[in-house]
């Protein structure tokens, strides 16, 4: 009689198996944790974003480039005998702008243009002078009597030129999601500061379109931005009831805040008198305008716009009151690029677990 054949059945373990990869699994997940927790934490403090700039010096004071030591702001004198003009680089409606140089440094030399408007120049100055932060460009010197600013030089110019210096070779590898969403964490950061700076809450009013919003901020070279143009922030005070308006003409297109546009229809003529005043809400209401251009069309950007649909949803609500706080849309974008790099450095973890 034929024997069958007799199989050995070898049981393995499964259990033990499966609790071994999962604890290498959860360690993993913690390592990864870890990495990305130094990674944001470097991030945010030694690129110069932390909330104590050690760059800057005591009010009156600045410091160029390697120079450890702060100088005094340079004074007319100073900056009549040490500035040397280069070109013009740029002029608008209250200043002309020249590339200058300064002991070998670049510097920007800002002249008052037209005398009509020489309180707006001034009050830049003030602002200026009074703001001084990681948020704002670096005053050098000033001299009132002669209607004149030193600043930094930054070469990459402002940030309408943002599209045009991230096709450039040197720069290709900053064109991803990740940092254009830092530039908007920077501008929101910056809306944020203003809104409750040192004076006050300020509104940023020379904002009637997305390229005069570009132009009032620099690009810098570790792509950071500054805001430069401070011509046009008033003050709004709620203990008083002190609201503002910017500017005494029409405001017009869907760019401006609707509290900011002519009440009354076509059939009412415009009167400035007549024209209600508003607070800082209409800066939250440009926000998802200005993202949108930061975050661009590269690979990834629209999961950002799709993280960041709800809190700009909530930045057009038609009623001022119903935004948010610029302290609100910056944490909601501070989550957003912690999620998203969190998901990108373990992807497929969630399907694992």
């Amino acid at each position: 009689m034929e024997k069958k054949p007799h199989f050995v059945r070898r049981e393995f373990p499964p259990r033990e198996v499966s609790s071994l990869s999962l604890a290498l699994l959860l360690a993993t997940v913690l390592l990864l944790n870890a990495l990305l927790y130094l990674y944001l934490n470097k991030f945010y403090i030694s690129s110069g974003r932390a909330e104590v700039d050690p760059s800057l010096c005591p009010f009156g004071y600045f410091k160029l480039g390697t120079v450890k030591n702060c100088s005094p702001w340079l004074s007319c004198e100073a900056i009549n005998r040490e500035v040397r003009k280069l070109k013009c680089v740029g002029e608008g409606a209250v200043k002309k702008v020249f590339l200058s140089e300064w002991k070998e440094n670049k510097v920007v030399l800002s002249q008052l243009t037209n005398s009509e408007l020489k309180e707006d120049f001034l009050h830049g100055l003030k602002m200026l002078k009074a703001l001084q932060s990681k948020h704002v460009v670096r005053l050098l010197g000033y001299c009132e009597q002669q209607f004149t600013i030193l600043t930094e030089y930054h070469p990459l110019g402002s940030l309408r030129r943002l599209n045009e210096t991230l096709h450039i070779p040197k720069y290709k590898g900053m064109n991803t999601w990740h940092r254009r969403l830092m530039l908007a964490i920077d501008y929101v950061s910056i809306i944020r500061y203003l809104h409750s700076s040192p004076l006050g809450t300020l509104v940023m009013c020379d904002s009637n379109d997305l390229d005069k919003v570009l132009s009032q901020y620099l690009l810098t070279s570790d792509f950071h931005i500054l805001v430069n143009d401070l011509d046009a922030l008033p003050l709004v005070n709620r203990s008083t009831g002190k609201l503002v308006k910017c500017g005494h003409r029409e405001l017009r297109g869907e760019f401006v805040a609707p509290e900011q546009r002519w009440p009354y229809g076509e059939e009412v003529p415009f009167e400035d008198d007549l024209m209600p005043p508003y607070d800082e809400k209409t800066d939250i209401w440009k926000i998802p305008d200005v993202s949108n251009f930061f975050l661009g069309h590269v690979e990834g950007s629209d999961i950002v716009r799709l993280h960041l649909f709800d809190i700009h949803a909530a930045c057009k609500k038609k009623d001022p009151a119903e935004r948010p706080s610029a302290q609100e849309v910056l944490d909601t974008y501070r989550k957003v690029l912690t999620l998203l790099i969190r998901e990108a450095a373990m992807p497929g973890t969630r399907e694992m677990l």
